[in-house]
């Protein structure tokens, strides 16, 4: 058999890309059904990770799970003008239903802004009702023309949080505080730097009155929004009649907000880390922390290292590890280490019967290159309190892909000011982080985009960009209040 070689970046990022999370065995096309994906068990395991931290997040600032139908009338959708619009494109509608023609279409759900919003209009009645704060969990389903795996594709998984409140302000509140926490899971635990800002009119939300968003920096210097958040105003409100009686009797629409995130967060962390020996998986979303290979040759030796390693398993899970003890029969070491290391496991310890005398282990990090901070890639740790050693080898793995992740974002980003600067950076397939003026209309974002395939990826909070200031627009010449974030996305 053939072994399957990983494209090199540098030569094909996006097949690398592919070849990356399918000899990880993350996912592949579903084949049968177009534009879909089959998640196999490493990489939803690797989502499970995710689910479970951001779940914590939102439930620690009050948010409730629930769920939704999966089908929507297509009435609801037709209620919010924008939001048909925007979508009409991407719906995948029902027609037939136990052998016979619906008397009216279901969509196979989008986004579920007018279903939530049917429901909040029977939930809420008093100002003692709000703020509302619901999360739900699921898959939604938008026909996507040119797929990939978890960056695009027509069926995908996600979380969407959606709440009313009683004021503009405090809806803007939430917006606020829910992109915060979108950017704090993905610099905490996916170990990647993004910036926080707000879409043109041009890109901003179906339905909404003002999108906020993240981007990410993929390592070929492209950008990937890795979550939203959306200012609803009272949109859906007068869409689906949701209205509470405040505290001085008076009846009056709610304040909405949607924001969600999805699996193309597993791309994000595929395109930030991974290298061209294959996965490189951040501790805190891996699912296997440490994965135990046992060496022996002589069938005397299997008894006592066998032994030793299942002991040592035992000790890491103890502590807290997860932890994949590989004593797989007919299979060198040299073959498993080569499968998890394109699985990203970022830590393998090998134990053999000198280890046994040593009464140590030799620990390998998942580093294709030199580690920049001088740690070696192997190490000899002592038997004694390797949990302990093994918790600080993860921490110190965990802060390096963040600082190593920064350095490029740092290291790609730049300010231009002409159009013909601007242009050299986007030449060909290049990209970086570009901020400049523009002079605020989408005519001349489409025109820009048209001439470069760069996008205005957001408006920068002011604490993750230049300072707002005057200047020129790029492309115009024409007045511009302050730069904006251009880069080619995926």
């Amino acid at each position: 058999m053939a072994e399957r070689v990983i494209t090199p970046r540098s030569e094909d990022y996006a097949q690398w890309y592919q070849d990356v999370v399918a000899q990880a065995e993350m996912a592949e096309a579903a084949g049968v059904v177009k534009g879909c994906m089959v998640v196999r068990p490493h990489g939803w395991a690797v989502w499970e990770k995710m689910q479970a931290d951001m779940d914590r997040r939102f439930k620690k600032t009050g948010h409730k799970n629930a769920a939704f139908p999966l089908l929507i009338p297509m009435s609801f959708i037709q209620k919010e003008a924008e939001h048909v619009e925007g979508f009409a494109p991407e719906l995948a509608v029902v027609t037939h239903a136990g052998g016979k023609e619906l008397e009216e279409p279901y969509v196979i759900r989008p986004t579920s802004e007018t279903i939530i919003g049917h429901f909040f209009s029977k939930w809420i009645d008093s100002w003692r009702d709000l703020p509302m704060l619901i999360n739900q969990w699921g898959n939604v389903m938008r026909w996507e023309l040119r797929t990939r795996l978890f960056l695009r594709t027509g069926e995908f998984y996600w979380q969407e949080g959606h709440t009313a409140h009683a004021t503009h302000a405090e809806a803007l509140e939430e917006v606020e505080r829910m992109l915060d926490v979108y950017r704090d899971f993905c610099h905490e635990h996916i170990a990647m730097p993004v910036i926080r800002g707000i879409k043109t009119e041009h890109e901003r939300f179906a339905g909404a009155i003002e999108t906020r968003c993240i981007e990410g920096m993929m390592q070929d210097g492209k950008a990937l929004q890795c979550g939203t958040s959306h200012d609803l105003a009272q949109n859906f409100g007068k869409a689906f009649d949701i209205m509470f009686q405040n505290e001085n009797g008076e009846r009056e629409y709610v304040w909405q907000t949607s924001w969600g995130s999805s699996t193309r967060l597993v791309g994000a962390l595929v395109m930030s880390h991974s290298d061209d020996n294959g996965l490189v998986l951040p501790p805190r979303v891996a699912p296997i922390h440490v994965v135990i290979v046992p060496i022996y040759r002589k069938d005397e030796e299997k008894g006592p290292v066998l032994e030793a390693a299942h002991r040592i398993a035992a000790e890491l899970r103890e502590d807290g590890l997860d932890v994949e003890l590989d004593d797989r029969e007919g299979i060198k070491p040299g073959a498993k280490y080569y499968e998890w290391e394109r699985k990203g496991v970022p830590v393998r310890v090998e134990i053999g019967p000198r280890d046994l005398e040593s009464e140590s282990v030799m620990i390998k990090r998942r580093i294709a290159d030199v580690d920049e901070r001088g740690k070696p890639m192997k190490e000899k740790l002592p038997m004694a309190d390797l949990g302990i050693a093994i918790g600080k080898v993860l921490d110190e793995f965990q802060t390096f892909l963040f600082d190593r992740s920064k350095k490029r974002l740092d290291e790609n980003t730049i300010q231009v000011d002409t159009w013909e600067e601007f242009t050299d950076v986007f030449s060909g397939q290049n990209s970086k982080f570009v901020y400049a003026h523009w002079d605020g209309t989408t005519e001349t974002e489409l025109a820009i985009k048209e001439a470069t395939k760069a996008t205005i990826r957001c408006i920068p909070h002011p604490e993750d960009g230049p300072s707002p200031e005057g200047g020129k627009c790029i492309k115009t010449g024409a007045a511009s209040r302050q730069r904006v974030l251009f880069a080619k996305n995926y």
